[in-house]
């Protein structure tokens, strides 16, 4: 039997889901055309999730089986989980802390970032935009609308300036996470729980994957795509790309 706690949530991802397939398809094929000019270039696509969770959407799309060698993770160490967590919120909320990631990467004009960030607010993620627009660099946003919008100005998180991350980029991908991103309430506890931003980010972030690879294929160019190193015979299949890349690509 089918629990329906479980089964609710599910239904809830679910819709979130068929969302975004319903009203960002023709956002996401158009971003896809900016990720395959740069692979037909052979360029990098830079990808920075600037908070905590965030950043796991730079590493659902680097170095993972089926995703694009191209795709280098800007994996800074100031907004990572891993080095504490109220340490990663204090610095994603800290003015400056993006323009210092932006250049010490080396950006410039001809180069793509993909920016995601379920909230699309945060002092990080806002001055990374704003550094990124200064030196000619083409941006992608991943983030919630409605999540933006409905934010207090005086939000303790957000840039001085008020920004919204999709008002800043090139083109903005809506990843329609509620406000508060936990979506379950649960008898006898204040607080929701159950969280749906990972999902929504993984989700555009594949489909803007499986885009850009269909995009390249329509163009007779066969792109790198990582294969599992699990599987029969991927250690040889990675091994043949890997001088293209290492050197290149930072966190490889």
């Amino acid at each position: 039997m089918t629990d329906p706690t479980f089964r609710a949530y599910l239904d809830i991802v679910h819709g979130l889901l068929e969302r975004i397939l319903a009203e960002e398809a023709e956002h996401i094929r158009a971003a896809a055309g900016l990720l395959a000019d740069q692979i037909a270039d052979d360029r990098l696509v830079h990808v920075f999730g600037p908070g905590g969770h965030s950043n796991l959407a730079a590493q659902e799309v680097f170095f993972r089986a089926g995703g694009l060698m191209h795709i280098a993770a800007i994996l800074d160490e100031g907004t990572l989980l891993s080095n504490g967590a109220l340490r990663s919120m204090a610095i994603e909320r800290t003015p400056g802390y993006g323009r210092v990631v932006i250049e010490d990467n080396g950006l410039a004009e001809g180069d793509l970032l993909v920016l995601v960030n379920a909230y699309g607010i945060n002092a990080a993620l806002v001055d990374a935009a704003l550094t990124a627009r200064e030196r000619g660099v083409k941006l992608i946003g991943i983030s919630s609308r409605g999540h933006a919008e409905r934010t207090a100005p005086d939000h303790p998180a957000r840039h001085p300036t008020g920004a919204n991350l999709h008002d800043l980029v090139d083109i903005a991908i809506d990843c329609k996470v509620p406000i508060g991103d936990a979506v379950m309430d649960v008898p006898g506890a204040s607080e929701r729980v159950a969280a749906v931003s990972t999902f929504a980010n993984a989700y555009v972030l594949n489909c803007l994957t499986l885009a850009t690879v269909e995009a390249l294929a329509a163009r007779g160019i066969e792109p790198p795509v990582w294969r599992s190193g699990n599987a029969p015979g991927g250690d040889e299949a990675n091994g043949r790309f890997l001088g293209r890349f290492r050197g290149r690509v930072r966190s490889l």
